[in-house]
């Protein structure tokens, strides 16, 4: 039988929804459960010029999947969605799309779970407390979770995620750092299925403090961190400069970069795979995998919205389920 992989259409005035009905229309050999409303997928690929067949779901195990077909686990919009046009009504809704799919991850019902992006303020709006994705599924599971994103060639993880660059400095422990690269290590041995990771750890400041002169955080908080995780048999290198980290020989030389921050190592993944970039959250239980952009309201309702990163989680999340032993 196919891995049944699960898919949220996110923010329903955003291009999410077009973007599930792009990537129905693939052969992708899994099958694939959109969480959502049923009528705002339909109304998604006929603006996009698609033919969508909605099965119903629940429903049995399938061994094939023909290009246009899609299961729906209808979840109703409180209000009619219109493209490009926020409303916060609609916030509950959303959320409880992305509970049903952690739950049915937990349990076993889907192989993994691919999202579509959202609108956090709406969210918020809506009187729920979210700050993103990575963060509600950390709750959820009640686990600590690492956010990686992966492009072609390079791979990303973030010691902090969702903070204001002020906040950053605090933020950066040892025990943040240790814990964070226990994660990055363990799942690209558990997930990825890397024999032995090798890592690299960035400095927060520039030229990786200058020995103390450019900051402290490197001698007091960074390599004390690396040695421990060096003790635990994690190959991991660093602090190094972040200006000259992601140079060619040193991309091939590590499966993946721990960055301090979002913004000092996205930019470079991000600027060379954009498109083709994924979302891993690392440390869940089970498999998780996202788009590299945001809800793109300007391109809500066009049909132009680019479905490559969709396109390209769900085929890294088939290609994780498929290597991950399946729990009974």
């Amino acid at each position: 039988m196919l891995p049944r992989i699960a898919i949220t259409a996110g923010e329903p005035a955003g291009i999410g929804p077009e973007l599930v009905a792009a990537l129905a229309a693939t052969d992708l050999e899994a099958d694939l459960v959109a969480i959502a409303d049923a009528s705002l997928l339909e109304s998604a690929a006929a603006a996009r010029g698609l033919t969508l067949s909605l099965e119903d779901y629940p429903a049995a195990p399938i061994a094939r999947r023909r290009p246009g077909t899609l299961r729906c686990l209808h979840v109703p919009l409180h209000v009619a969605a219109t493209p490009g046009r926020l409303d916060p009504r609609n916030g509950d809704y959303v959320a409880a799309t992305l509970a049903r799919a952690a739950d049915g991850c937990a349990s076993g019902e889907f192989a993994a779970l691919v999202t579509a992006p959202v609108q956090k303020s709406v969210i918020a709006d809506a009187g729920i407390a979210f700050t993103g994705h990575t963060e509600f599924f950390a709750a959820r599971a009640h686990c600590d979770v690492v956010m990686m994103l992966a492009a072609p060639g390079l791979r990303v993880a973030l010691a902090t995620t969702h903070l204001p660059l002020a906040a950053v400095p605090a933020a950066i422990t040892r025990n943040l750092l240790v814990r964070v690269g226990r994660i990055l290590d363990r799942d690209l041995h558990a997930k990825f299925r890397l024999a032995q990771p090798r890592l690299c750890a960035l400095g927060l400041n520039p030229h990786a403090g200058e020995s103390g002169h450019l900051g402290r955080e490197e001698i007091d908080t960074i390599v004390p961190a690396l040695q421990t995780l060096r003790g635990e048999g994690i190959e991991i290198d660093g602090p190094l400069p972040a200006d000259t980290a992601f140079l060619p020989a040193l991309r091939a030389k590590y499966d993946a970069y721990l960055a301090m921050y979002h913004d000092q190592g996205l930019p470079v993944l991000k600027a060379l795979g954009f498109g083709d970039s994924v979302n891993v959250t690392l440390g869940l239980p089970w498999i998780r995998t996202s788009v590299d952009h945001g809800t793109a309201l300007d391109l809500a309702g066009t049909g132009r919205a680019d479905a490559s990163s969709l396109v390209a989680a769900t085929r890294l999340a088939l290609e994780l389920a498929r290597a991950t032993p399946r729990r009974e």
